[in-house]
């Protein structure tokens, strides 16, 4: 009886513990074209929808670079502390209908965010139509 109650309990916790998993938090950037690692991205709740800001920039040479090429209230503004991801709502298993701004050259796309299946891989995409990008950030201890 104690053996199988344990094992209950023991799957009920595991199910939760996935069930609890979400994308908040700190997160690494890589580049999906070269594999560099380059920032480190802090994902939050805000007025009930997902933003996510640059919180670190691993190359010193671009650390103090700004949003030249942005537009808007983001023009000329440091891409350190920039927020990249505004507005998404969660939508099933994945988070939509925001926004993505690429701080290399100021444009914005449409985005979805999904965990990948470890949990800790982020799939974050931006889109524009039917063409997209794809890049897999890294969750950040």
């Amino acid at each position: 009886m104690i053996k199988k109650t344990f094992i209950v309990g023991l799957l009920c916790l595991t199910t939760m513990n996935l069930w609890s998993q979400d994308i908040l938090g700190k997160w690494k950037t890589v580049d999906d074209e070269s594999g560099e690692e380059k920032s480190i991205v802090e994902i939050y709740e805000e007025n009930g929808k997902i933003y996510g800001k640059i919180i670190e920039i691993f190359n010193p040479e671009k650390r103090d670079a700004l949003c030249d090429a942005c537009e808007g209230e983001d023009h000329n503004k440091p891409v350190l502390g920039l927020k990249i991801i505004r507005d998404m709502v969660k939508v099933g298993n994945t988070y939509k209908q925001g926004t993505i701004t690429n701080p290399e050259d100021g444009k914005m796309y449409d985005c979805r965010l999904q965990l990948d299946n470890d949990l800790d891989r982020l799939q974050v995409r931006g889109y524009v139509a039917v063409f997209y990008r794809t890049q897999y950030w890294l969750r950040a201890n």
